[in-house]
Formats: structure tokens, sequence, C-alpha cells
């Protein structure tokens, strides 16, 4: 008995076979250049000094005060080619977010950007697991925090050890 599924008897997984480990490598290596996690965005900026990036929420005035990063720039996509060079150097990478995963506004926010000339990389999960994940985000009334949602961050700890 042979250990090789045929194509029509593979599970759905094994369906189109795995790429290559050289391909798998350069294909998630490159994923890693243009994507940040929520918790090491986090802890970057929690740590002392310059976190070396600026933090973008490129969504409305309406979204922007129901809640956002502290310290993000507000930005939204369809003014960053007329004010990103008055609000962003050029330098300094940005880091966009938008409403969470079900949401593509920090790809154009950072489409938008990189066609500016921007270093920029794209928060996974977005405001939804900034939230989800505890860590404190700022409204129109102030500063707050959520319990952690124990389905996205580690119960007790910082660190998921991922």
């Amino acid at each position: 008995m042979t250990s090789q599924l045929t194509a029509s008897t593979a599970n759905p997984v094994l369906r189109v076979p795995p790429a290559s480990p050289a391909a798998a490598a350069a294909y998630f290596g490159a994923s890693l250049a243009f994507h940040a996690d929520v918790s090491d965005v986090a802890a970057a900026l929690a740590a002392d000094g310059d976190p070396g990036f600026v933090v973008l929420d490129p969504r409305s005035t309406a979204s922007w005060d129901q809640g956002h990063i502290p310290g993000a720039v507000h930005l939204p996509t369809a003014l960053i080619a007329e004010q990103a060079r008055d609000l962003l150097d050029p330098a300094v990478p940005v880091v966009t977010y938008c409403w969470g995963p079900g949401c593509n506004g920090a790809t154009r926010a950072a489409l938008a950007l990189a066609e500016l000339g921007y270093q920029v990389k794209e928060m996974l999960g977005g405001f939804e697991y900034w939230a989800r994940e505890g860590f404190e985000s700022e409204t129109w009334e102030g500063r707050e925090r959520r319990t952690a949602d124990p389905l996205t961050a580690p119960v007790g700890s910082d660190d998921c050890g991922c």
C-alpha cells in the first residue's frame, strides 16, 4: 500500500500538496516583512524609547473616536496622498491597522503609503485584536482597557510563547 494519495482520494488539506520547504521559507519570510503581530506592536510601543515605527489608523473620524491605539496617527486612507508628507517622516516605517481581519482598510492604506515611498507593514488582527488582547485603547471619552479574551491572549501572561 502506498503512502502517496492521489488527487482524487486526498483529503481537502492535501489535495493541493504543500509547497517545497524552500518555497515555504521564501513565502513566510516575505510575509513577516509585510505583517506585524498585535502583541509585537504593543510590546514595542510599551518598551522604553522610540519603537522605530509609527502606527497609523486610516479609518474614519467616527471610527477613530470609537476607539484607537494610543499614540497612533489618524489619517484616513482617502487623505494619505494629500497629507502623508505633512504627518509622517518618510524615513520612519509605518504600521497600519484597521478594524480587524475582515477589513482590508489597513491593506489599502499600506498600499497608498508604499506608493508614496514609505516602508510599511500591516498589523494583523487590526483594532479588534488589539482590544481583544486587552491592550489599552483611547476613545473620545478617554482611555480604557478591556479584559483579554482567552481565545486570543494567554491568561495571566503577556507572552503567548510564539
